[in-house]
Parts: structure tokens; C-alpha cells; sequence
């Protein structure tokens, strides 16, 4: 699969809509969630979840595997589909080179940017000036970047999904970071995802009460 992963930019001359994707999980239920925000002024525009069951176990490096299918669920309920997407996940960063961001970006046929918490590989390299960006190689190849997004906040990981250049790439982050180290369109899908679950857990504990 990383085989296919375009590292071209597929985007609209203008970008109007970025979208937020996340996944959380109780009670054997993945539950998918994805938040559509105006690009310019991170103005929600429409929201939707999807609940499965959870089919596949926890193994680490294979989790997309585990989360692709509430993501797509969720995604094909929207109205419109975004100009891009942004996943809290790994892309080519990846052990395989093929994490979930990069997985949706395939499946989808769209634009996909992974932002990660934490490096999963590589090593980071220092930049040469304080607005560039410091790169991640990892066996002498170039796979994403350590950005931070907000002075004095922890980087983010940023890298390629699909349809869409690294450098791209962290220019829309940073441009989406408004006042927090996530992303608005990250932030918001994981408010989704975490009322999701804890409307469940409410119902779940009433049934066994």
C-alpha cells in the first residue's frame, strides 16, 4: 500500500474545508468521529460519528487496520466531502510507511495529512532556522517533521497521508493550530469521539446497575 501513497499536492486552487478525524473505543465499540471546519475561519460546518464493533486487536504499528473502518463509516455519512483531511495518526512515518492517515488516504482517494502526538520513527534533525521545520530520517530517508505549532508547546509529527506534499503538509498545520498544540480539526473530532464515548459508558452503566 505505501507504494501508492502520492506525495504530489491534490489540492484545490483554494482550500474552503479541512476535516478532523478521530477514534475512540469502550465497551468492545470503535466509535468514529469526523468534524468539518470552514479553512479560513475554523467555523464548524458539519459533524458526524459512526459506531462498529471492534473486529480487530490492539497491535501496535497495525492499528489502522483497527481504526480505518469507524473512520470511513463516519466520513461517508457527510453531506460534503472536505478539500482534505486531517487524521490524529501517523502517514508515512510508519514503521510499513502506511499508517492510518495514509490507510484513509488510499481507501479515500483524498488528500491526508497524519498528526501524531508522538514519533513512532526516526530520527529528528535539527532545523536550520527557527520557522523552518525539523525533519524526521529515518534509514536516510526523509519521512515527516517535527513542528511546533505553538511557542513553547511539544512538536507535533507531521506526515504525508496521501495526496499531498510535506511541505504542504506543514503549512496547512500550522496554519490550523490556532491556539492549542493540535490542530482546531483534530481538537474538535476528539471532543466528538470523547462525548461519544462517555454517552455509552453513561448508558452502559445504568443497564448494569
Amino acid at each position: 500500500m505505501s507504494e501508492k501513497i502520492v506525495f504530489q499536492d491534490r489540492l484545490p486552487k483554494t482550500i474552503r474545508t479541512v476535516a478532523g478525524v478521530d477514534i475512540a473505543y469502550t465497551e468492545g465499540t470503535s466509535i468514529g468521529a469526523v468534524a468539518v471546519l470552514d479553512y479560513d475561519s475554523f467555523k464548524p460546518m458539519e459533524k458526524q460519528t459512526a459506531f462498529c464493533k471492534t473486529r480487530f486487536p490492539y497491535i501496535p504499528t497495525l492499528l489502522s487496520f483497527r481504526e480505518a473502518e469507524p473512520a470511513i463509516q463516519c466520513i461517508r455519512k457527510l453531506g460534503n466531502q472536505p478539500d482534505l483531511f486531517m487524521v490524529d495518526a501517523h502517514g508515512f512515518a510508519h514503521p510499513y510507511h502506511c499508517g492510518l492517515a495514509s490507510h484513509l488516504g488510499l481507501i479515500l482517494r483524498k488528500p491526508v495529512i497524519g498528526v501524531a502526538k508522538n514519533k513512532l520513527i526516526g530520527e529528528v534533525k535539527a532545523a536550520k532556522s527557527e520557522a523552518d521545520a525539523n525533519l524526521i530520517e529515518y534509514h536516510q530517508k526523509i519521512v515527516g517533521a517535527a513542528v511546533i505549532t505553538n511557542r513553547g508547546c511539544k512538536p507535533v509529527y507531521v506526515s504525508v497521508g496521501n495526496m499531498i506534499s510535506l511541505e504542504t503538509a506543514i503549512e496547512i498545520v500550522r496554519h490550523c493550530a490556532k491556539n492549542n498544540r493540535i490542530p482546531e480539526p483534530i481538537l474538535m473530532a476528539h471532543s466528538l469521539a470523547t462525548a461519544e464515548k462517555r454517552k455509552i459508558n453513561i448508558l452502559y452503566d445504568i443497564k448494569n446497575r
